[in-house]
């Protein structure tokens, strides 16, 4: 059993981003990142708005039901489209 843990430096065998596959994947995945980023922030920059400890706690709550209730549309929308 080796020592080192996953992800530890340095690694047995790297992987280059040569071939176009494993680099369109890095590219989604680092497109994906980042859509997910400006989410997050979007939501903070809500939430930094808020004038009041309350405020901040119920506008959390509200940001929490919308997402709730748009996954379980969309979740319905994919369980009807199967």
């Amino acid at each position: 059993m080796s020592e080192r843990r996953p992800g530890q430096w340095p690694v047995d065998e790297p992987v280059t981003l040569d071939s176009a596959d494993q680099g369109g994947a890095y590219m989604q995945r680092a497109a994906e990142r980042a859509l997910h980023e400006m989410v997050l922030d979007s939501i903070r920059h809500d939430l930094q708005q808020q004038p009041t400890p309350l405020s901040v706690l119920t506008a959390a709550r509200n940001w929490c039901t919308r997402i709730t209730a748009a996954a379980e549309d969309i979740a319905r929308e994919k369980r009807e489209a199967a």
